[in-house]
């Protein structure tokens, strides 16, 4: 109950929705995912820079025909084999390398959008929970208040011990109340600290979003699905400049010592040429292709489920701005109608059970407009959510 008491103080220091979201983020698995997504591109493109296609090959040799012929001749050969790129081929290499840089790059600002959704969603349930654990606060101080007053009365011969009695009722079920909210509050706290690393409850606020606000490229899943169909192209056009295996140019120096004796050295140069074939061209590029008719596919399935997304999320906000209004306007009226009961109860013109209930009215109604302003501030959240901004 103290670490909900704390959560609950007005004064308390907080930590904002973006320096949450950030926190999250550096703890987060998805932040080292998109690290070894960065090395690995990195790795490609300096795979793409280098001078040769593939790793060079040494090549050693040795020959003899000593078999039985202890005066036979012997034979050394060294050599460095070098892949060759194809026409054409480093260069689109490159440019899938390059490719897949930026999708890594897209492929963090997607991880950390999601990671921020996740953030706004507890904190906004963080929200909710401190404002139901104050609400039962409230009703907790007026009911202790009221039972004071009552068992007063009691002693002076103006209410009946049954009024203390169901007075006294109301109090123990507030404060039960109380303690049940503290608790979801204390648990909500504890998940909030695993996810952002932070004992501070957050400020989850959101700016207003100017209208009309539309989807576009810039959103960071349909940037992603973008760059993984760019890539898929230029692993096609790599495919189509890889049309056999890499060329390989050798240099050997081979020593030769003949059976008498005589010695000869000599260098070559060796070119091998592989040839390129159906049957290994055509599933490469088959699969190549497949590839980007999913991907192509998938960019047009993903636009069309966001657009779907941010029309279902600015019709929730709108429902919970208009239900926040009428939640802020019921409460007050029935706030205002338990102060005028309640002024009526210590005149002596109200019964005690009519009393209990209009508090009990009022109290439910605070309660429903506090959720609701909470509603409304993760509606606002899941609508900048799904047009892909950060706070």
């Amino acid at each position: 109950m103290a670490q909900a008491q704390a959560s609950a103080a007005p004064d308390e220091p907080r930590i904002s929705l973006g320096a949450a979201i950030e926190s999250a983020w550096l703890r987060s698995v998805q932040a080292r995912e998109a690290a070894a997504q960065q090395s690995g591109a990195e790795a490609a493109r300096s795979a793409a820079g280098a001078l040769w296609a593939r790793a060079p090959a040494l090549e050693l040799g040795y020959r003899t025909d000593r078999g039985g012929n202890p005066g036979g001749g012997r034979e050394s050969e060294l050599g460095l084999a070098w892949p060759l790129w194809l026409p054409g081929q480093q260069t689109a290499r490159q440019n899938a390398a390059d490719a897949q840089g930026q999708l890594a790059q897209d492929s963090a600002r997607l991880l950390k959008l999601r990671v921020a959704g996740e953030v706004r969603e507890q904190a906004w349930g963080l929200q909710l929970l401190l404002a139901e654990w104050q609400q039962a606060q409230a009703r907790a101080e007026t009911l202790e208040q009221l039972a004071s007053d009552v068992a007063r009365r009691v002693q002076s011969g103006d209410l009946a011990r049954s009024d203390a009695m169901a007075a006294r009722a109301e109090l123990l079920d507030a404060l039960a109340l109380r303690t049940e909210a503290g608790q979801r509050l204390s648990e909500a706290r504890a998940r909030w600290q695993v996810l952002t690393g932070q004992a501070l409850a957050p400020e989850p606020s959101e700016p207003a979003v100017p209208e009309p606000a539309v989807l576009d490229e810039t959103h960071p899943e349909l940037a992603q699905a973008n760059r993984a169909l760019a890539l898929s192209r230029s692993r096609l056009d790599l495919v189509q400049h890889s049309r056999r295996d890499a060329p390989e140019l050798a240099v050997g120096y081979r020593h030769e010592q003949g059976a008498g004796g005589s010695t000869q050295d000599s260098v070559g140069v060796k070119l091998r040429l592989p040839f390129g074939t159906q049957d290994r061209n055509l599933p490469l590029e088959a699969a190549a292709r497949g590839e980007l008719d999913v991907a192509d596919t998938r960019a047009q399935r993903l636009r069309e489920q966001l657009g779907a997304t941010l029309e279902a999320s600015r019709l929730a906000l709108r429902n919970a701005q208009a239900r926040a209004e009428a939640e802020r306007e019921r409460a007050a009226l029935l706030q205002e109608r338990a102060g005028l009961l309640r002024r009526a109860f210590a005149a002596g013109e109200l019964a005690l059970p009519e009393l209990l209930r209009a508090l009990s009215a009022a109290s439910q109604a605070q309660a429903a407009w506090a959720r609701q302003q909470a509603a409304l501030g993760l509606a606002r959240a899941r609508y900048q959510q799904a047009l892909g901004w950060l706070p």
